[in-house]
């Protein structure tokens, strides 16, 4: 009898998230039903779910070949976003592994310099990150981007909690087979890390991609902007055409709809892991 209460209890679980994902997903249904449209049926009532007459293809060839260079915008993005993403993973795990797994004096109060930072807001280091990139003659560029976006100190911190977590015992087999610090790093840490470090890369991912203060500040030129500032060159141009913006809209936003799938089995692991060890 128990077990029929609770599979009853499972399925409506189920059925209310499910109802709860589907009102959560009508904005991004919506938006995709419009970039399909002809203009005239956008704002349509009752709401065309699916469209009476189809113009995707129209529309994606508009939103690409138009006047403002989206496909320019596009690569701009995706080359901080991976770039930013990869040296995040390289740096905030090797201090994570040396703030977890290696003895030295002061390490805990270098991590707890470390977490102090993080009480201050990104606004109030605005001016200062200005000044060091005109210093360094990396002002309205890529790598100046690059080079502020490849610290985390919040990334160390999860990588080092969950890091903490790995028992010591692998490091001393290790060392007693005659492996360095590098060789445990490299093949041993990393490989049981892989679940949190897939959970970094694509919050790391979302965050560079969805960045619209940092190169709104530190980039001049046209040519270097990513999709967050392109896309507002792009509605400047087309703001009376509504089905023109969701087709540029939903184009900015595959990219990550194809890494969070792609890797959310190791998200979903990461994450819990992390509760457990953390």
């Amino acid at each position: 009898m128990m077990t029929r209460k609770r599979k009853a209890f499972k399925w409506l679980t189920t059925a209310v998230m499910g109802a709860i994902s589907v009102l959560f997903l009508t904005p991004l249904i919506w938006m995709a039903s419009s970039a399909a449209k002809y203009e005239k049926d956008v704002m349509v009532y009752p709401i065309q779910w699916i469209p009476a007459h189809w113009n995707f293809a129209n529309n994606f060839k508009e939103v690409w070949m138009s006047n403002v260079p989206f496909g320019l915008f596009y690569f701009n993005s995706l080359k901080l976003a991976a770039a930013m993403t990869l040296l995040t993973l390289i740096v905030s795990s090797m201090s994570a592994f040396a703030l977890a797994k290696l003895r030295f004096k002061g390490r805990n109060l270098a991590f707890g310099l470390l977490l102090s930072l993080m009480i201050i807001p990104n606004e109030a280091t605005l001016v200062p990150r200005y000044l060091l990139l005109k210093w360094f003659h990396l002002y309205n560029s890529h790598m100046g981007l690059i080079v502020m976006g490849m610290f985390s100190i919040y990334f160390t911190y999860l990588l080092r909690q969950f890091m903490i977590g790995i028992h010591q015992d692998y490091l001393e087999a290790a060392k007693m087979d005659g492996a360095g610090y590098t060789l445990i790093f490299l093949r041993i840490m990393l490989p049981l890390c892989k679940p949190i470090l897939a959970t970094v890369g694509i919050i790391k991912f979302i965050w560079s991609w969805n960045d619209y203060q940092g190169p709104l500040i530190f980039l001049i030129r046209k040519e270097l902007y990513p999709i967050p500032l392109g896309m507002q060159l792009f509605k400047s141009e087309f703001a009376d055409n509504v089905s023109l913006t969701m087709m540029a809209s939903l184009s900015a936003i595959v990219p990550l709809l194809v890494v969070f799938i792609v890797l959310q089995k190791q998200v979903i692991q990461g994450i819990s892991l992390g509760g457990v060890k953390g």
